[in-house]
């Protein structure tokens, strides 16, 4: 097992991808803190965890644009698992605003989710990792969105580009104390952000031909977070399925003898 006698923290572990980074982990021997929000979704996923790795997972509940919140995050776990070695910087929310519709409070609400968030938790637990002398490894996720422009989704895109940059600083800081800093860039993976469904309107563009799952970004984490990344910082490692590279798009039927990539 790649991750055995590790400690994680995923935030945003209660949906989606952040769930699927949680299984991943704890099938691969890591303990698990699944933080967030939502003190039910967070219990359900750990509840789920445990009845398949028993003592694998805890549940926390944080809001990790909160600086005390953080903090006591990091002590609860350490205080359970006895230290983290893993940081998944997973929470986001979203907007669906031009600059100009875009109200000032919900650019707050928007940077301090997905951006704040990911400052925060990497200050805390980075700390915690070097009182530990032992290195880590952390892992947060853009998105294509924070590669490019959008016509809406202002605050969010600059949230997400954000992160990219951000990481390649804090990688730079930690990298005397052993410390692996990296970012995942997904595109459209499983339910929307802010939904717990995948809309019938929403179409995937990719060269792969499939639409994304939690479990493609949930590998792509687990490769970086374990030994197999060791050579591997400040770097932007994307699972989008080639969305970004601007070949021709395609998500439902294929044409008339193409094949799908396996």
């Amino acid at each position: 097992m790649r991750l055995e006698n590790k400690v994680g923290i995923v935030t945003g572990a209660g949906r989606n991808i952040g769930e699927a980074v949680a299984h991943a982990f704890a099938r691969e021997g890591a303990k698990v803190a699944v933080v967030d929000l939502d003190p039910a979704l967070a219990q359900k996923v750990a509840d789920d965890l445990n009845s398949k790795h028993a003592g694998s997972a805890m549940a926390v509940t944080a809001n990790v644009a909160n600086g005390a919140d953080v903090q006591r995050m990091v002590s609860d776990v350490v205080g359970r698992f006895g230290g983290v070695d893993i940081l998944v910087n997973n929470v986001a929310v979203t907007d669906h605003k031009t600059v100009l519709d875009l109200e000032e409070d919900e650019w707050n609400r928007v940077i301090d989710a997905s951006l704040k968030s990911v400052f925060l938790c990497c200050k805390h637990v980075g700390r915690r990792m070097i009182d530990q002398g032992r290195g880590g490894r952390i892992i947060s996720m853009s998105s294509t969105s924070g590669h490019m422009g959008r016509p809406e989704a202002t605050a969010y895109t600059a949230a997400k580009a954000g992160v990219l940059n951000l990481s390649r600083s804090v990688a730079i800081q930690l990298a005397p104390y052993g410390i692996r800093v990296n970012t995942v860039t997904p595109n459209q993976i499983g339910t929307p952000v802010g939904l717990d469904y995948v809309p019938e309107w929403r179409q995937v563009k990719n060269l792969v031909g499939r639409p994304g799952v939690p479990e493609d970004i949930a590998a792509a984490v687990v490769f970086l977070a374990s030994s197999d990344g060791d050579f591997i910082t400040a770097a932007d490692l994307l699972v989008d399925g080639g969305a970004l590279s601007g070949g021709s798009p395609f998500s439902g039927p294929r044409p008339e003898g193409a094949t799908q990539a396996s």
